[in-house]
């Protein structure tokens, strides 16, 4: 036995879960195709959303959300954290009654973290939006962080408590030998009693070495960046009724997204930008924020993400072998929720439960999808 867990992937599932388990005590290799966070830890949006979860992720998300706000406390570092809040604006009646009836569906499962406010109070937090706007679904303690910074927190802090990594390593077998799983890669082999699957957008690859009956799909959500700008916004904003994520950084730069995907290549791990999608993201942020016609885009580019048929994540133990742990397929919005799900696999692991509700993502979920089951 090399370590108590061996992780395949390094991005911010893999460290944060790495973290703490390392934090109780446990020996913890991570094993790594290429480097941290190099696909979707390292690329995303950043979001730190409560608003608008699946009712199932609220619990988490809620829990994630105290984590984040002391998040000093856990990694060294403050991740650049700006917990200014997230809007979701509605640009008329109709898009007005769908966020009502949102708000009304959380608190009706016991949340009051969204909160409809009226076109006076939306102009308030957000000044220079385009006039045609009747109000919102707000939720005051979202924000935003820097993925890389927080991915690079992550994982000195997991180092400093003795985890090992090991980039370069691409998983190539794992086979049971005795208690001990032993996982081949291009670097040697490690072995562990405990095998964690954090491979983000190659987890359909490990799950297939497992016998999992499990459907992932890859997606490259697109993002562009602008010049630096003079300050004109602090929350995060959506929309009801187009796909849009439109934030302003602490350095100026406009930072906007919309869930539109890319090109991409699994064999050689590469994406392209696909200009026309990417323009509908530009055009809703020109229209509700017409000010920002002119700025000039500096960087576009997409990450390597994994999606789910239902697009929940796996939060879980494995279904068809023991000490086997399953994160993955967080379907674009996954990033808030890192500090959550590595405190429930370490629970999970070591105390066998979670104190939250993680049922809805159970890898068992997808067992009825298939007539085989387990290989």
């Amino acid at each position: 036995m090399n370590a108590d867990v061996v992780i395949v992937g390094g991005g911010l599932m893999g460290s944060s879960a790495a973290l703490h388990l390392a934090m109780r005590g446990q020996r913890v290799i991570v094993m790594e195709k290429d480097s941290p966070g190099r696909h979707a830890s390292g690329v995303n949006a950043g979001g730190l959303r409560q608003l608008n979860r699946h009712p199932a992720e609220i619990p988490l998300a809620a829990a994630a959300a105290r984590l984040w706000r002391d998040i000093q406390s856990l990694v060294d570092s403050d991740c650049d954290v700006k917990l200014s809040g997230q809007v979701r604006v509605a640009e008329n009646e109709a898009d007005m009654r769908l966020l009502e009836e949102r708000a009304a569906q959380v608190r009706a499962l016991g949340y009051e973290h969204e909160i409809i406010i009226d076109r006076e109070q939306l102009y308030r937090l957000v000044p220079r939006l385009a006039p045609h706007c009747v109000g919102a679904l707000y939720t005051r303690d979202d924000g935003f962080a820097r993925p890389f910074h927080a991915l690079t927190a992550f994982r000195h802090k997991a180092e400093s408590l003795g985890v090992q990594y090991r980039t370069g390593s691409r998983v190539h077998e794992v086979a049971r030998q005795g208690e001990d799983w032993q996982v081949v890669t291009d670097r040697g082999c490690v072995s562990a009693p405990v095998l964690v699957n954090c491979s983000g957008a190659w987890s359909q690859a490990l799950c297939s070495m497992l016998g999992e009956p499990v459907t992932v799909n890859t997606g490259a959500p697109m993002m562009m960046v602008t010049e630096r700008l003079p300050h004109f916004l602090d929350p995060v904003v959506g929309a009801a009724s187009r796909k849009l994520s439109f934030k302003q950084m602490q350095n100026g730069t406009v930072l906007i997204g919309g869930a539109h995907l890319a090109n991409y290549d699994m064999k050689s791990e590469t994406t392209a930008i696909d200009f026309i999608k990417l323009s509908e993201s530009a055009r809703s942020a020109v229209e509700l924020f017409p000010h920002v016609r002119d700025a000039h885009i500096v960087r576009t580019w997409a990450g390597l993400e994994a999606f789910t048929p239902d697009h929940l994540p796996v939060i879980s133990p494995g279904s068809c072998a023991t000490g086997v742990f399953h994160a993955f397929g967080f379907s674009a919005h996954g990033f808030q929720l890192s500090p959550i799900v590595g405190l429930i696999l370490s629970e999970l692991i070591i105390d066998g439960k979670s104190e939250l509700p993680i049922g809805p993502f159970s890898i068992k979920r997808f067992l009825d999808e298939t007539a085989t089951g387990c290989a």
